[in-house]
């Protein structure tokens, strides 16, 4: 209740700071029932959108009267129409989305969807710029998969009989009941090895903490955390797993997210401070939001800007580490507040990055509802859009956030499906490297190089997640310079 409390009253506070065109009428006029979405849509997005500068159809001054505003919106009789018509090119802005269900969108940022549970990444046929093929990274327990004979590092070319490409992989992914057509790679080409696994959807809620255990090595207790989303319901969760290895007097950590697309910022805040535990009160990243809203912030409560190191999780205490250097493992599906961990701790302890070059997001978005603040509260209920736009482009303690290219790896390291090994084992490529740079013997399990293929897309960006940093609400400090 008090978060929705004070998001809803920033919400309120900058509705009537920076007026837009809903009152350039004498009198409001509400927008006809037909175009009540598309009228939601270019209000929030005139608002917070972060390139709303740069969108001449966006500008304050760019209608006189909510009767023009409708005039353009009848042009737009679909809202998602709408919405990409109004967001600058798709080169820069690579993330916001749109939904016509916001139940759907408020349980896929808390990690649960319909999900047959497995994880897989799509790459590239080799020579072909349409075919693609899918590769099992990992099962999620509990799950229909689970039951199935299908594992990590199984490869499928096919839905029901059906190659998979560009073009068809979203309808035929997205069934709630289907068949993968199993392959393996001959050095060439894909060849359909003859087998096939029926899989089904159903409600299934991924707990991000993947593995935790521990690992001896000489002198050196390692801890090692797979973690693959940074979902705010499990903080407690992550809490009681850093516990766990505090408990065991682990030496070093290895922070796996080469599968973590990202999610809560208040929840990889609270990961960096798990991680260390020293700078508590310090800045681990600052928030820079469109011309508008940033100069108030700015003018009125600039510490609103900053997201601090803290010790407790809602008044229970972190379990830190207190280290000066960990080791985080990443891969291309490595993105926002994954990025967001590596970027912020950067400036305060050593971090050690091993594997491939990251996503490159460096923005966060809110998302916005169609009621009177674009808060939950009072919602509109003939629909349920919901935007999530970008909102926020959010950068270190010293300033640095032009990551848009990725993170640089210090150490490169590409997966590859021949060498994957098994997830948690000191063989595995990844986890061997990080463990003989911390143990200084460099004596890294030596594999057969394997083909490497073109990235295309993961399972999570077809989930509605869209590799996504988001804030729960607004800044409270400024709430508290209101009162």
């Amino acid at each position: 209740m008090k978060k929705t409390f004070q998001f809803t009253l920033l919400l309120l506070v900058v509705a009537f700071t920076f007026q837009a065109c809903q009152d350039n009428d004498d009198t409001v006029t509400p927008a006809p029932v037909n175009l009540e979405v598309q009228d939601f849509i270019w209000k929030g997005l005139n608002q917070y959108y972060l390139w709303q500068g740069d969108v001449a159809n966006l500008s304050d001054d760019r209608f006189a009267s909510q009767t023009e505003l409708n005039t353009f919106l009848t042009g737009y009789p679909v809202p998602e129409n709408l919405f990409d018509a109004l967001r600058v090119n798709s080169t820069i802005d690579r993330f916001s989305w749109i939904v016509d269900d916001y139940l759907v969108l408020e349980q896929a940022l808390g990690g649960i969807s319909k999900n047959d549970g497995v994880d897989f990444g799509l790459s590239y046929k080799p020579n072909s710029s349409t075919e693609i093929f899918a590769y099992v990274r990992y099962i999620l327990p509990n799950s229909d998969a689970s039951t199935k004979e299908i594992k990590r590092g199984d490869i499928f070319t096919g839905v029901n009989g059906t190659q998979l490409t560009i073009s068809n992989y979203q309808s035929l992914l997205s069934l709630e009941n289907y068949t993968v057509n199993l392959a393996t790679y001959n050095g060439t080409t894909f060849v359909s090895n003859g087998k096939s696994v029926a899989l089904t959807k159903t409600v299934l809620a991924e707990n991000p903490i993947y593995i935790n255990k521990v690992i001896e090595s000489g002198s050196h207790k390692i801890g090692y955390l797979m973690y693959n989303g940074f979902y705010a319901a499990y903080d407690s969760q992550l809490n009681d797993a850093f516990g766990s290895l505090k408990a065991q007097g682990i030496t070093d950590l290895v922070l796996d997210l080469r599968y973590n697309s990202g999610g809560s910022v208040l929840t990889a805040t609270r990961l960096a401070s798990m991680i260390t535990g020293q700078f508590t009160g310090e800045v681990f990243a600052k928030q820079q939001w469109n011309a508008k809203i940033n100069a108030y912030f700015e003018s009125e409560s600039p510490e609103s800007l900053k997201n601090k190191f803290t010790d407790n999780i809602d008044n229970v205490a972190i379990n830190s580490l207190k280290l000066n250097t960990v080791y985080i493992l990443t891969t291309a599906s490595t993105a926002s507040a994954s990025e967001l961990v590596i970027n912020g701790l950067a400036p305060h302890i050593n971090v050690v990055q091993i594997g491939d070059l990251t996503t490159g997001k460096n923005v966060g978005s809110v998302t916005l509802y169609d009621s009177p603040t674009f808060s939950s509260e009072n919602r509109n209920p003939d629909h349920r859009y919901a935007m999530q736009p970008i909102v926020l482009k959010i950068v270190n303690s010293v300033g640095f956030g032009d990551y848009y290219n990725g993170l640089t790896p210090d150490f490169l390291q590409k997966e590859t499906i021949s060498t994957f090994g098994i997830l948690g084992d000191t063989s595995e490529p990844l986890l061997s490297t990080a463990i003989a740079k911390i143990t200084g013997t460099g004596k890294m399990i030596q594999q057969t190089p394997g083909k490497q293929f073109d990235f295309f897309k993961d399972a999570k960006s077809l989930k509605g997640i869209q590799n996504q940093m988001y804030i729960e609400e607004a800044p409270e400090g400024l709430l508290k310079a209101l009162k």
